[in-house]
């Protein structure tokens, strides 16, 4: 890892309200932060916290009212639909559900063909890239011809993802990309990230809820409350030795196996309040 792939300076999102003269909601109040290349970045908090509107913002979702985002040095905050259109090549996402991405009408060869053809790829090339991009998630070679509704979620994940490596990008934004997984499902997921990081050096902004899933995947890790960013820093350290008293609650609302251990989480969580 070297260098600053994305960088988050003093980012201001407000969305409108309705009624008369309602003044703007805040969603982000001048976050900090940035990715370097090949790391994955966790943001964590819960509901409402902003961490997914960072997310958005990322992808051109969500507005940016003031502040920047640069991608390797260009600011993408305010580009316009054809820029935004070419810069896909390099920042994909993975969304949260499965199965609502992806259109259940395609095969998965169709899914995965849509955007290299897009860009441009010719039909033979692009059934060679599905095929190592099948390989790639772990998933059969007859996994091509079959619509999405004949697979498990975690193996509707894997096409997500393999949809998300199709133009081998630099950056993936990852909304949550195991939180409507199982438990052992989640764990094959996130050991998956972890594989394709370390083959092609692909960088994460890695979103949920669950500080224990951030921690096993994160390098550094952003803990973001009511659109702020209030501890931001090594994934270790912010996991085992949290400053802010909100990231102290957060980790003890990770559920563990242990119950005698969870009960006591469960008590101190509560006296923490």
């Amino acid at each position: 890892m070297s260098g600053s792939l994305l960088e988050i300076n003093d980012l201001v999102t407000e969305f409108p309200m309705k009624g008369w003269r309602r003044p703007p909601f805040r969603a982000l109040r001048s976050v900090n932060l940035d990715v370097k290349r090949g790391e994955t970045v966790g943001l964590v908090g819960e509901s409402g916290s902003g961490k997914t509107t960072i997310g958005r913002a990322v992808l051109g979702l969500a507005p940016v009212t003031s502040g920047s985002i640069k991608f390797d040095g260009q600011d993408i905050a305010r580009l316009g639909t054809r820029e935004r259109r070419s810069l896909s090549k390099d920042i994909q996402v993975v969304f949260q559900d499965p199965y609502t991405s992806l259109n259940p009408a395609m095969t998965i060869e169709d899914i995965l063909a849509e955007p290299l053809i897009v860009q441009g790829v010719d039909k033979s090339a692009a059934s060679a890239r599905i095929a190592r991009l099948l390989d790639r998630v772990h998933l059969p070679s007859d996994a091509a011809g079959r619509l999405p509704r004949e697979f498990s979620g975690g193996q509707r994940q894997r096409v997500a993802i393999a949809r998300a490596l199709a133009l081998e990008p630099r950056l993936i934004v990852c909304d949550e990309p195991v939180s409507a997984l199982d438990l052992s499902t989640q764990a094959r997921v996130l050991d998956l990230f972890l594989e394709i990081q370390e083959a092609i050096g692909v960088a994460y902004l890695f979103i949920s809820h669950d500080l224990a899933v951030v921690r096993h995947i994160s390098h550094r890790i952003a803990v973001l409350y009511n659109g702020e960013v209030l501890e931001f820093g090594d994934a270790e350290a912010v996991s085992e030795n949290p400053q802010s008293p909100y990231t102290q609650r957060l980790l003890l609302a990770s559920p563990v196996a242990d119950p005698i251990r969870q009960r006591q989480r469960r008590q101190a969580r509560l006296a923490s309040l």
